[in-house]
């Protein structure tokens, strides 16, 4: 008696090591935000892989039951209702003589009984009355006072291991519901060209590629970032991030523009070329609301939020229309447009623009109508209206010329 007294104190004080470190575990889980589920699963897998380790064999299921109420763990052995139906059976000392099969009998072949999986129909009853084939058996196992420091120790790594892996999933599904999203952050650290940026939970990264031509980001400066891409990763999640995305503009609109946010106003296409210059269309899904008027504010104070935020890039706001050439005579803006003469077939427009305007239509290196182009996603050439008298003056005289060469030979 004195000895399964002892035993039993020891169960009690091992009950209560578990428990507090349940205790502990949820604790984490909380603060992680993983749900309770998961980390009951996670301490229940670590126990009877820790367990199966030291008492069981390698071909035992073993499931373990915590309560992270008590703290005490329960062991069990899983096996599977069979009958001659399901398993095949062998004599012992004849296994080599039924391994050799015809071969259009291997399809039919079925399990071999394993007796540390599987439980004959018979015995299963002995247990459960109304027991049947393809049933789960679980029969307790007796708990060993050793289970204690090593067994502890095995699972209580895997554990942190399976938290971490959870915390990471968790982490990663919070950012990719983020995808596509303007997000908050502070420069944690500057490598190469690469810049890091702290967004809370997790670190995203700024390629060279997605940061803007000019601008320079300090450590410690708080910035908005667009949440380019999430991608998974062993470490955790692999977050790309932008400030020189087109869509970084459309976002920001959408902060600083009631009405976008709301869908009345609605941004049909942006066309960016970063620190420099970004032109976008946008148009109203509402009678009586100016699209252009919702997205300057008053006083420019919306529009002129949003160029802060983008180091000084201009904006040019244009009105989207469905009429292709009354849209790309508003994309080649601030020039006054004459004339747009399309060829559909090539999705290629002849915008015809004030000689004095000319190069301001083209713009600085051609920009203004590159990005007229990427706009209206129209291939656009621009010529100055004193050029077009010319071409046409010219057409003109060679008519004259052929009208002449034809009459002299009548």
């Amino acid at each position: 008696m004195a000895r399964k007294k002892i035993k039993k104190d020891e169960l009690q004080s091992q009950s209560g090591r578990l428990g507090e470190f349940g205790s502990a575990i949820m604790q984490i889980a909380e603060e992680k935000g993983i749900p309770k589920d998961v980390v009951i699963e996670t301490i229940e897998a670590a126990l009877a892989a820790a367990y199966k380790k030291d008492y069981g064999k390698r071909e035992q299921r073993i499931r373990a039951k915590f309560n992270e109420v008590s703290g005490e763990a329960s062991f069990y052995l899983v096996k599977d209702v069979v009958d001659e139906t399901t398993r095949e059976f062998v004599e012992p000392g004849k296994e080599e003589k039924v391994e050799v099969n015809e071969p259009e009998n291997e399809e039919e072949k079925i399990p071999r009984f394993n007796a540390e999986r599987d439980m004959l129909l018979d015995d299963a009853k002995k247990i459960k009355k109304d027991a049947k084939v393809g049933d789960v058996i679980e029969i307790e196992l007796e708990p060993h006072t050793e289970y204690g420091r090593v067994a502890a120790q095995t699972a209580k790594q895997v554990i942190i291991q399976r938290i971490r892996e959870a915390e990471r999933d968790s982490m990663f599904a919070e950012y990719k519901g983020k995808e596509g999203e303007i997000v908050s952050g502070t420069v944690q650290r500057i490598e190469g060209r690469n810049v890091y940026i702290d967004l809370g939970k997790s670190v995203g990264v700024l390629f060279p590629s997605e940061q803007v031509p000019g601008e320079m980001l300090r450590i410690g400066q708080r910035v908005k970032v667009y949440l380019y891409k999430v991608e998974s990763d062993p470490k955790g999640p692999g977050i790309t991030l932008s400030r020189s995305h087109p869509d970084m503009v459309r976002k920001l609109f959408e902060l600083e523009v009631p009405e976008i946010f709301a869908g009345t106003v609605e941004i049909k296409s942006v066309a960016r070329e970063a620190g420099s210059r970004t032109k976008i269309a946008v148009a109203s899904n509402e009678e009586g609301v100016d699209p252009i008027g919702s997205c300057v504010g008053q006083k420019g104070i919306r529009v002129q939020a949003v160029i802060e935020e983008l180091g000084g890039e201009k904006i040019d706001i244009i009105e989207w229309s469905e009429e292709p050439e009354k849209f790309i005579a508003s994309a080649i803006s601030p020039a006054k447009v004459i004339n747009v003469e399309l060829d559909e077939e090539v999705k290629a427009a002849k915008v015809t623009v004030p000689e004095e305007q000319l190069s301001l239509a083209i713009g600085k290196q051609g920009q203004n109508v590159r990005l007229a182009a990427k706009l209206t996603g129209w291939k656009i050439d621009v010529a100055g209206a004193a050029h077009t008298e010319v071409e046409n003056n010219s057409e003109k005289q060679e008519g004259e010329e052929e009208n002449v060469e034809g009459a002299e030979e009548q």
